[in-house]
């Protein structure tokens, strides 16, 4: 197998990442994190000018017809730069379950919008559900839904809820009547939000599926996340890497760099090769994505994850300890990294709830 990007998707990379090293350096993601947005409008701008946000769309809707691989090449230079701007919730999640829908016409209208960047989506799929109820026409709402990632700048809802007839995935308008938003900041700097519903009124037209095609749709937008986010994670943890060596190179301990210590160097060769394992289940997940074989893949994104959390865990709190007190101030960029990779092994479940998931659904590896 050719693990090799195209012509096409380097020069992707290479865009991104020079975007990404002009207009987003680490104190302008300290400024965001710190402002009640929480991420920049500006940025979201420029990518909708370079397509990132069109790249997984379809022509049709108004995208590039890119795949999990320019995602997966997008994420990694988003992990890198530590990115605060709702591509997961908005992008991966939101634009899964506009491309993937039964309710097609619903999807070619919404899916353009998010396309362009001009609208933002957020995903309430994890956790506890709201309850509809069956009225003339629709549904009415009532519950809560909590930690929504970028649930309170998101422009629509897709919810997840529970009724007398099976799961539901419905697309709400945020300001709809009786949806309240509590938003704040998250452990990695990101925004999320708890909503609220309250006989909040959905018609039957803003139904993205229905009962089994729901809850199986609402677990394609999970392994699209997980996906994502394994992406994600192998550029926060190459960046971490990176500056740990740099760091080793230049401090001096005993009248010499600290690189020249043989232990030090031994500990970044174990981070490098932890990382060269997220990066190939990073590469395994983009391959997975489109799998026809639903059980394939629930234990390929289990085994992802359980990867993905691990080594996150072990680059992330190794590059603080080289650090020193510095890696846990807010003032460096390797405390914030290490946030970011704890928040996403918590995301869709850690490395012990997919171990176990794993082992139910038979292991990774069929016995002999």
């Amino acid at each position: 197998m050719n693990f090799d990007l195209s012509e096409e998707q380097v020069l992707l990379k290479d865009a991104v990442t020079r975007l990404l090293a002009d207009h987003y350096g680490f104190e302008t993601r300290r400024r965001l994190v710190s402002d009640p947005c929480g991420w920049s409008a500006d940025a979201w701008r420029r990518f909708a000018e370079m397509g990132l946000q069109a790249a997984a769309f379809a022509e049709a809707h108004g995208g590039l017809d890119g795949g999990p691989v320019e995602t997966l090449v997008i994420g990694e230079a988003l992990g890198a730069a530590l990115s605060a701007e709702p591509y997961l919730a908005s992008i991966v999640m939101g634009g899964a379950a506009l491309r993937l829908a039964p309710a097609a016409v619903l999807a070619a209208e919404v899916a353009p919008k998010v396309a362009s960047g001009e609208t933002i989506l957020a995903c309430a799929i994890e956790g506890e559900r709201p309850r509809a109820a069956a009225v003339a026409d629709g549904w009415t709402l009532r519950g809560r839904a909590a930690h929504v990632i970028h649930g309170d700048c998101a422009d629509a809802l897709v919810v997840a809820a529970d009724s007398e007839a099976g799961p539901l995935l419905l697309l709400l308008d945020a300001g709809a009547a009786g949806l309240s938003r509590r938003g704040y900041r998250t452990f990695d700097g990101l925004r999320a939000a708890d909503l609220t519903f309250s006989d909040v009124r959905v018609e039957a037209s803003r139904a993205l599926a229905v009962g089994q095609s729901a809850e199986a749709l609402i677990e394609r937008i999970a392994e699209h996340a997980i996906a994502y986010l394994a992406a994600e994670a192998t550029g926060v943890m190459a960046m971490l890497l990176d500056i740990t060596v740099e760091h080793l190179k230049t401090r001096s301990q005993f009248n010499q760099p600290l690189a020249k210590f043989q232990a030090l160097q031994h500990r970044c060769a174990e981070m490098l090769v932890a990382l060269e394992q997220a990066r190939s289940m990073a590469l395994y997940a983009a391959a997975m994505v489109a799998a026809d074989d639903a059980l394939e893949r629930r234990k390929a994104f289990a085994a992802v994850k359980a990867v993905i959390a691990n080594a996150g865990r072990f680059v992330g709190q190794n590059a603080v300890q080289l650090h020193g007190g510095v890696g846990v101030t807010e003032e460096h960029r390797v405390g914030w990294g290490l946030r970011r990779l704890t928040m996403i092994e918590m995301l869709f479940g850690d490395a012990d709830v997919q171990a176990a998931k794993l082992a139910d659904l038979g292991g990774f590896v069929a016995a002999a």
